[in-house]
């Protein structure tokens, strides 16, 4: 049986992207190449809020405080908060699914894997997972990843398999690459290649989080990369801000670029609907 390290396990609505509104459960799986601790910052400098908070002061996520700055979802990756996440097999994280689920089973929500990075080290307990009995009435998942991760063949042979029996575009990759507002190098996060593996797999997409307009131009210099190895799927652009008084600072900014663009523009409704609290 297999087992994963899991930061959160929520139902929720989808809040950006291709599935906003639709409800969902949500497992963050732990872990991350990235910190992108330049998000809400000053370009060049790095955000040490997520220093000030004592994990050893904290038992659970809701407890958690929200950043401004740097990852919103800090805590997922962050060493100093690995406590807080348990790590559970696969029949403990397939029953609470069907408990968090309205039903007690899968009837219209969707699977959104995430993280930190989902596809970092645990991509074989997926197969034990949605192999589950209790997990036969899954009819949509999307991945959401960085887009730095190569599927391992034994995943993407599984989930080949496992859209046979399903409707078109049932599985989904979100995928959003760092540009250089988070602080990640151009280098390590725009990985054209590996973003086409994704997009033989499966629906796959590119979101990026942006703030102003030369945010957007570095977007389309990405998006030109990802071009040139055939990746044809849809672009969203998406405001930076985890906390509202960020966010509600640059959406209608980023929703007109979005515009100019030409490309898809994609809300964060977990701000203003909650907050961007955990577990939203």
């Amino acid at each position: 049986m297999s087992k994963l390290k899991i930061s959160e396990l929520f139902y929720s609505i989808q809040g950006e992207g291709r599935y906003m509104g639709v409800p969902s459960v949500f497992l963050r799986t732990f872990g991350c190449n990235f910190k992108c601790d330049g998000f809400g910052m000053t370009k060049g400098e790095k955000s040490v809020e997520r220093f000030k908070v004592d994990g050893e002061k904290f038992k659970s996520y809701k407890s958690l405080p929200l950043v401004s700055t740097g990852c919103d979802s800090y805590a997922s990756w962050d060493p100093r908060f690995k406590h807080l996440s348990p790590v559970l097999d696969t029949n403990t994280i397939v029953d609470t699914i069907t408990n968090l689920l309205p039903h007690g089973r899968w009837k219209d929500e969707h699977l959104v894997i995430t993280g930190g990075e989902p596809l970092l080290g645990w991509q074989r307990a997926y197969i034990d997972l949605l192999s589950h009995d209790n997990m036969r009435g899954l009819q949509e998942i999307t991945f959401e990843t960085n887009g730095t991760q190569l599927l391992e063949p034994e995943l993407v042979t599984f989930l080949n398999e496992w859209k046979k029996h399903r409707f078109l575009h049932c599985l989904t990759f979100s995928v959003s690459p760092k540009l250089s507002i988070s602080g990640e190098n151009w280098e390590d996060a725009i990985c054209a290649d590996i973003v086409k593996q994704y997009y033989n797999t499966g629906f796959t997409y590119l979101k990026f989080v942006v703030a102003s307009k030369e945010d957007a131009e570095e977007a389309e210099q990405a998006v030109n990369e990802y071009r040139k190895r055939g990746f044809k799927g849809p672009v969203y652009l998406m405001p930076c801000g985890g906390v509202e008084s960020v966010y509600s600072m640059n959406n209608r900014t980023v929703a007109e670029l979005a515009i100019q663009k030409g490309w898809r523009y994609s809300d964060r409704l977990q701000v203003p609907l909650f907050k961007n609290e955990w577990g939203t």
